[in-house]
C-alpha cells in the first residue's frame, strides 16, 4: 500500500508557550496535531483507560505529532484548547449537547482563546502574583499542569482514606498552586496559611482572579436565544450520535 501522509493542523496554545522553558517544544506556542482515525476511537472506548481517568491524555498523545511533547507538562488551559482541536479534527465543528434540559448545536470553530497578557512573565517562568484584598498579603502562584493535577488527585484520595467524610478538594488545590505568601516559600507555612489564615472572601477573590486571567480557551457560547452556556468537555464530548 502506498504511504499515506495524515493531514495535520496547528493549534495555537492560549498561553502562547510563555510558561514553558525554551527547550520545551511547547514553548513555540503551537502544537501540530493529526486528524483522528479509527485507531483513536479504540482509545476512546478503552475501558481500562476510562476507569483510570487517562483516556483523554492517551488520545492527545496519539494525535500530537511531536513525540517529545509531554502531556503532563501542559497547563490546564492549553490542554483544553488541544481537546477542542481534537474534537474538531475528529468529528467536525458541530457539537450537539443537552444543557439544563435544552438541546443546542455548538459551533466549536467559533471558540477563541481568551486574551492573555504574557508581558509580565519571563519565558519559561510559570509564576504569577496576586495581592489579597483583605489583608494585602502577596501570593505568588503557578498555573497547574497535568502533572500537578495528578498529584492533587492522589493527595485528595489519600486524605479521603484517612477521613472518608472530608472534602479537601479546594484547599488541596490552593496549597499546590501557591508558591509563596509574602515571600515565604516554606510548604509547611503555605499549608498552614491556607488552612488557618486565608479568609473565605480572599480565597474566592483569588480563585476568581485566576479564572479570569489564566490562559485558556473561552468555553462560553451564546446560543440562538441569546443565552450564554458553558461548553462541557468530557468523554461524551468525543462521541457525537453515531
Amino acid at each position: 500500500m502506498a504511504e499515506f501522509k495524515f493531514p495535520t493542523e496547528e493549534i495555537d496554545l492560549p498561553s502562547k508557550g510563555k510558561v514553558y522553558p525554551k527547550d520545551n517544544p511547547l514553548s513555540s506556542g503551537k502544537v501540530e496535531m493529526k486528524y483522528m482515525t479509527a485507531k483513536e476511537e479504540d482509545i476512546l472506548t478503552n475501558q481500562s483507560y476510562i476507569q483510570k481517568g487517562i483516556v483523554l491524555d492517551k488520545l492527545l498523545k496519539s494525535l500530537i505529532i511531536n513525540s517529545k511533547i509531554n502531556i503532563d507538562d501542559l497547563v490546564v488551559g492549553d490542554k483544553n484548547a488541544l481537546l477542542v482541536g481534537c474534537r474538531i479534527l475528529g468529528y467536525g465543528k458541530d457539537y450537539e449537547v443537552t444543557i439544563g434540559g435544552s438541546n443546542y448545536t455548538i459551533d466549536l470553530s467559533t471558540l477563541e482563546n481568551k486574551p492573555f497578557d504574557e508581558s509580565s512573565i519571563e519565558q519559561g517562568k510559570n509564576e504569577f502574583s496576586y495581592t489579597l484584598p483583605s489583608n494585602s498579603s502577596v501570593l505568588t502562584y503557578k498555573l497547574l499542569t497535568g502533572k500537578d493535577e495528578k498529584a492533587i488527585d492522589r493527595e485528595i484520595s489519600g486524605l479521603k482514606k484517612v477521613n472518608k467524610d472530608s472534602s479537601p478538594e479546594l484547599t488541596t488545590r490552593l496549597k499546590n498552586m501557591i508558591l509563596s505568601v509574602d515571600g515565604n516559600e516554606e510548604k509547611k507555612d503555605i499549608r498552614e496559611f491556607v488552612d488557618n489564615y486565608l479568609l473565605a472572601r480572599d480565597s474566592r477573590a483569588f480563585r476568581e482572579h485566576v479564572k479570569n486571567t489564566q490562559p485558556d480557551i473561552d468555553l462560553t457560547y451564546v446560543v440562538d436565544s441569546g443565552e450564554e452556556v458553558s461548553v462541557p468537555i468530557g468523554l461524551n464530548f468525543f462521541w457525537p450520535d453515531a
